[in-house]
């Protein structure tokens, strides 16, 4: 069915209590997006990180609501909640209904990474080769399907590691493409870690739909156990595996390995530094404007 959409514009500072405020007055949904995506710097980041919001300074809203909404009324109510410069730049747009999983299918081509990981789309019917470890995915709602610079570079990584028999980490786990592809490169085991509700619905979702709801688990940060992994990758943001080095040093077996993306090509020197006193036989890859580091616990 057709959707009224507002669309607006606020601060980072701004933006907690505007999207309150819009699911007060009934959005169905609520999406943010980086005000300066054509001309992304530094804070134009892919996505956040686990437990943190967007970092983007100026972030465009748009919120959903059923067909006969009222504008005027929507408008006047949100003006008594937020700050008047945020009242006046809401736009209201009736927007067709579509699939949106045809849309995202009909895009999403099967793609390879590393010698012989594959990510598929649902819709595709990958080959049958035993030689080929093959993830088929939907991402739903969760960040991951392979094709942004900083999931490929895991993806490689991962695919040049011997994993039989092995338990992997994959902190920040979006739609858990990482997990997954864990899984049919061989690993025992595969646990996900998300501050997002959804990303841990979608893992769970392509875990089954990839026959590995049996060694999957996933958690919210704050629930997750402590453990020791041989593999871990990180895939969040410069600023989160900056704040994060204790834990996931702590999480990371001796001798174990660890891979951190979500880097921005000139993150990493302080990055390496902050990782160096409990890892050693630090590398550098990259991939377009981003960066992997990869190593191994001392």
């Amino acid at each position: 069915m057709p959707h009224l959409k507002l669309r607006l514009t606020c601060t980072l500072a701004q933006q907690p209590a505007v999207e309150d405020a819009l699911e007060q007055l009934g959005a169905l949904a609520v999406t943010l997006n980086d005000a300066h995506a054509d001309a992304p710097d530094e804070q134009a980041i892919f996505e956040p990180g686990v437990g943190e919001m967007p970092l983007w300074g100026e972030i465009v809203l748009e919120a959903l609501f059923e067909t006969d909404a009222d504008e005027d009324a929507l408008h006047e109510a949100l003006a008594e909640r937020v700050p008047a410069e945020v009242s006046d730049s809401v736009e209201f747009e009736q927007v067709a209904d579509q699939d949106w999983e045809r849309a995202w299918m009909d895009q999403y081509q099967p793609m390879q990474f590393g010698r012989r990981t594959w990510v598929y789309p649902w819709n595709i019917e990958p080959p049958a080769d035993p030689e080929l470890a093959i993830v088929r995915l939907d991402p739903g709602m969760a960040f991951g399907s392979g094709t942004h610079p900083t999931t490929a570079l895991c993806l490689a990584w991962l695919d040049g590691l011997d994993l039989a028999g092995k338990t992997v980490l994959d902190f920040g786990c979006g739609s858990g493409v990482l997990a997954l592809a864990a899984l049919v490169l061989g690993a025992e085991r595969a646990v996900g870690v998300d501050n997002d509700p959804q990303a841990l619905t979608a893992t769970l979702d392509n875990a089954e739909r990839n026959g590995f709801g049996a060694r999957i688990a996933v958690y919210m940060p704050e629930d997750e156990p402590a453990a020791q992994y041989p593999v871990v990758v990180a895939n969040i943001l410069a600023v989160a595996l900056d704040e994060l080095e204790p834990l996931l040093a702590a999480r990371c077996a001796p001798g174990g390995l660890i891979a951190l993306s979500g880097i921005l090509d000139g993150q990493e020197d302080e990055l390496l530094l902050r990782y160096a006193p409990d890892f050693t036989d630090l590398r550098v890859d990259r991939r377009e404007d981003w960066v992997r580091i990869s190593g191994r616990r001392r």
